[in-house]
């Protein structure tokens, strides 16, 4: 018998076209013989889509209710950030990914900040910004160059790397249009890893080979160097063996660290130098899904295909369903 899957893409932010084509790639990639997939879209707007249909939020409640299992292939808010996770637990009905918590903590760099550091682990210094400018003792404290970024945005949407003060407004304002939270962040000199963790059905957590990015035609990994081909991936990336451990050790220590199931990308710098603790950048509860993202790359590495990697993703969240009475 085929598993019943709601795949559920789309969304209300500016990561909508990442997350179609996230999804895009999951289907193509879900075997037809194990899966019966229904569509589930949410539109920019919030409207939403049913097997290309246009239906009320009541009937789209109804159809994820009805599946065995939904897979939401969602990226920013209103998706990634724990609200839809909310709804398919109160309907009951089992999910692939991270939880309301994860999602949502993940989702808030300046909260990821905080729950990571608190357990023992280093990230970039950072302020949160009220106004438009910072007071000239948190610009001493963090210096030139910094990063000014939305706190619930991802995709690198609204990032600025500002050197010079007098350009920190327009920074702020620009990442104001993606969130009223705007952090600016010491920027790390050094490498730039990504270790991606996975949870195993039967409830172990692995971390795959690192991934090192090389930003080929931009000063940053922004957006048009994550999906308009700016960037190069090497993997694993060529590093010591202590090195690799110590990465893959926190990868695994901030999925502990947030609550985090089934899956997860943190992004580290490796200080100028190659040695001492990594820095912890972002995370990602949900990262990218398609062939030439990151986290499937990464486990296409270690030996784990994309079908089989969804697979597994799958069966960590599967239950066998009951007859009965229901709502």
């Amino acid at each position: 018998m085929r598993t019943r899957m709601a795949l559920v893409y789309g969304g209300r932010n500016g990561e909508h076209a990442v997350s179609r084509g996230s999804a895009a790639s999951i289907l193509a990639h879900l075997d037809p013989d194990r899966y019966d997939v229904t569509e589930v879209l949410i539109e920019q707007d919030g409207q939403w889509q049913v097997g290309g249909r246009s239906v009320a939020l009541s009937e789209a409640l109804r159809v994820m209710r009805d599946q065995d299992v939904v897979f939401p292939a969602l990226h920013g808010a209103y998706g990634e950030d724990g609200r839809l996770q909310a709804l398919l637990e109160w309907l009951g009905v089992p999910y692939v990914g991270n939880g309301v918590f994860a999602g949502a903590a993940g989702m808030d760099k300046i909260v990821t900040k905080k729950l990571l550091a608190a357990d023992g682990m280093r990230v970039a210094e950072s302020v949160t910004i009220d106004g438009d400018d910072l007071p000239l003792s948190e610009q001493r404290r963090l210096g030139l160059p910094v990063f000014v970024k939305p706190a619930r945005a991802g995709s690198s949407l609204g990032v600025t790397k500002v050197r010079d003060w007098e350009h920190l407004p327009a920074a702020v304002r620009l990442a104001r249009g993606f969130d009223d939270k705007v952090l600016v962040e010491r920027a790390i000199t050094g490498r730039e890893i990504d270790v991606a963790v996975l949870e195993h059905p039967d409830g172990r957590v692995e971390a795959g080979p690192p991934l090192e990015i090389t930003v080929t035609e931009r000063t940053f990994f922004d957006y048009d160097a994550k999906y308009r081909g700016g960037a190069a991936f090497e993997i694993p990336a060529v590093l010591d063996a202590a090195t690799t451990d110590l990465l893959q050790e926190r990868a695994v220590q901030a999925f502990r660290a947030l609550g985090c199931r089934g899956l997860l990308r943190v992004d580290f710098f490796l200080p100028a130098g190659g040695s001492g603790e990594p820095v912890v950048n972002e995370v990602n509860t949900f990262p990218g899904m398609t062939a030439e993202s990151q986290f499937p790359q990464i486990w296409q590495r270690a030996g784990i295909p994309f079908a089989a990697l969804l697979d597994l993703l799958v069966a960590g969240v599967t239950r066998p369903r009951t007859t009965g009475a229901g709502g």
